[in-house]
């Protein structure tokens, strides 16, 4: 290697660490508008038949706005709300105060006042709550800026997005059957993750939970929504919340409706978890449970919220990157030997 390469060599991964610093404090944002690009980019490339690619780009950007964004954060809202009201619901006299105060005294010798500590700490808390105040603004902000980053992303991606996979294509050291193949099967597995896994997670979870809220489980939305997390995590899914939830309609003396809950779910649940998923994932690519698992799991902690649909698609990428590999390294290396 000749000095000017390594030269312009060092200037690239200079820049490109520079760059990535910057995308770092909006990841999350970055790849929710990578993830609804792929997912309306079709929709793209047919209105560009009828319209410009300019207002289809601006009329997809308003369809994630009416069809995602909103409905994501008013589901957010319901699921806070139910969360709030689980906390509010350990009050003072469901956790038996003076009880607790006796118990202490007997156990120790010493006299204690709960509440009145509690109320001794108030001041505290206030003052916590006062100095995170300018720390809850700060994480607003940073949503909203987020938020408004991501669109202006999708509108660009959208726009410009024939445009950004032929310099793909230009600049990847590979000959064109090759990369066809590569991104044919890594298109592949981002279908069968979001369709194949994502989509039939929320399914299973939203009918299961349309049982919840028929039976009368309180704070059915919260329990949905862990429903729908556990679901995209193969051989655990929605059973660990439903028959935890006929339990408690047994112990409060509705034995009719825990026996509905429980036959619904395990059928109902069951047949689109048993017939459903396979017939979605063999349109596409198939994925190891292993896959999945890992995926979700370890995408949560490295991509946060957005690891539950990129993470599968990661570990699906290397696989298919190394059958490519596989399938063509011979080929690929007689051609560097020719040339």
């Amino acid at each position: 290697m000749n000095i000017s390469k390594g030269y312009l060599l060092t200037l690239v991964l200079i820049f490109a660490y520079l760059s990535w610093q910057l995308v770092v404090p909006f990841l999350q944002y970055v790849l929710l508008a990578v993830l609804l690009a792929f997912l309306l980019f079709p929709l793209q490339q047919r209105l560009e038949s009828y319209i410009s690619p300019m207002l289809s780009a601006l009329a997809l950007v308003l369809l994630a706005i009416v069809g995602f964004i909103v409905p994501f954060l008013l589901v957010a809202a319901v699921i806070a709300d139910d969360a709030a009201n689980l906390l509010q619901s350990l009050d003072a006299d469901t956790l038996q105060v003076s009880e607790l105060e006796s118990t202490i005294e007997e156990q120790t010798g010493m006299e204690v006042d709960l509440l009145a500590t509690a109320a001794d700490s108030a001041q505290e808390v206030g003052t916590m709550v006062l100095e995170q105040a300018t720390a809850w603004f700060s994480a607003l902000t940073h949503a909203l800026i987020g938020l408004g980053l991501a669109l202006f992303l999708l509108y660009y991606l959208l726009k410009n997005g024939d445009d950004l996979l032929e310099w793909i294509r230009e600049m990847t050291p590979l000959p064109m059957d090759v990369q066809d193949d590569l991104y044919g099967e890594l298109n592949d597995v981002m279908w069968a993750v979001l369709v194949g896994h994502v989509l039939i997670a929320i399914i299973e979870g939203v009918i299961a939970g349309l049982a919840l809220f028929v039976v009368g489980i309180p704070n059915a939305a919260f329990w949905t929504f862990i429903m729908v997390i556990l679901s995209l995590v193969p051989l655990i899914g929605a059973p660990l919340v439903w028959i935890p939830a006929s339990i408690y309609l047994v112990v409060i003396g509705e034995p009719l409706l825990a026996a509905g809950l429980a036959i619904y779910s395990a059928i109902v649940v069951g047949v689109a978890d048993d017939y459903l998923r396979p017939v979605v994932v063999d349109r596409y690519a198939e994925i190891s449970p292993a896959v999945i698992i890992l995926g979700v799991l370890g995408g949560i902690y490295a991509f946060g919220i957005m690891g539950l649909f990129f993470g599968p698609v990661v570990v699906g990428a290397l696989i298919t990157v190394l059958e490519v590999l596989d399938e063509d390294y011979d080929r690929l290396e007689e051609e560097h030997g020719m040339t």
